[in-house]
């Protein structure tokens, strides 16, 4: 998804957000070419970086070729849509609040052309020591490791990172996906690319209750062989029916998606399914030693 040759721009990089968080991708080692603020362009950051008005004026002049979104909730899905507009490879949307109805749009514009989006309401992405993008907390990461993070859950990411990381595991790639109802890339399309990536030889998937996207991850697992170690959490699990519980993909109803249903579900698939965060690191670390000594 992003690497030392990913040119990243920053929507929104003159807001207090996206100005702090600037400076904390910059320090980790991502290379950010451009800013994005409309009526700001000609200007530069605190840092130094260009800023345009628009994302095709940013392209044209630096190369840009990713972008992380920090735009306030009413105006982030056009912020998108510009990304889309203007054939960027990825969109990371850390803005959180963004209406459903504009997303619908967004979802139907990603299908239709060549761009990727992580989001909306998500943590971001991290490969250690090579690039973060989003909010993460570089510190707790450990680089050139064998395990990726798949999650719906931003805090949870990193509970599960620091024990990985405390456990001697490093990390490949790490990927809040978001939890809201519609967001751009599922479990699924993660575990393609991780299924395809030699370095990876575990998978940490950590779901929440509401919505089908833990139990269809675990049918397409199965359907395609999955050969790396999975190990799965998911959160919610004494949710009450009926209540949001923080995020707006997060509700439970008609009798689907409370996380018993979906642990029961991973556990049929052959998916190790810890019952408690607390056992994400070692449980892992048991799968990946048996792999050795088998």
């Amino acid at each position: 998804l992003a690497n030392e040759n990913t040119k990243l721009l920053v929507q929104g990089i003159t807001g207090k957000e996206g100005a702090f968080h600037t400076k904390q991708m910059l320090s980790y080692g991502t290379r950010i070419v451009a800013g994005v603020t409309p009526s700001k362009g000609g200007q530069e950051d605190a840092n130094g970086i260009p800023i345009f008005n628009t994302i095709e004026d940013a392209k044209k002049i630096t190369g840009a070729n990713k972008s992380v979104v920090f735009v306030p909730p009413a105006f982030a899905a056009d912020a998108c849509m510009e990304c889309i507009d203007a054939g960027l490879d990825l969109i990371i949307c850390i803005t959180e609040g963004i209406p459903i109805m504009d997303m619908i749009p967004v979802k139907d514009a990603l299908e239709h052309s060549h761009t990727r989006m992580i989001g909306p309401n998500c943590p971001g992405i991290i490969t250690p020591g090579v690039v973060k993008i989003g909010i993460m907390p570089g510190f707790i990461h450990k680089p050139n490791g064998n395990v990726g993070v798949i999650s719906r859950s931003g805090t949870l990411t990193y509970e599960a990172v620091h024990q990985l990381s405390c456990e001697g595991i490093g990390q490949t790639t790490c990927v809040g996906i978001g939890g809201d109802p519609i967001i751009g890339t599922t479990f699924t399309d993660l575990l393609s690319l991780f299924k395809e990536d030699p370095e990876t030889e575990g998978v940490v998937l950590i779901g929440e209750i509401g919505g089908t996207s833990e139990e269809e991850a675990a049918e397409w697992m199965q359907e395609n062989n999955f050969p790396k170690h999975v190990v799965a959490f998911i959160a919610g699990q004494t949710a009450p029916p009926g209540r949001r519980m923080g995020h707006a993909g997060a509700i439970i109803s008609g009798g689907k998606g409370t996380a018993a249903d979906k642990m029961q579900y991973l556990r049929s698939a052959g998916i190790k399914v810890c019952d408690s965060p607390a056992e994400i690191g070692s449980t892992m670390k048991t799968l990946l030693n048996e792999s050795i000594t088998a």
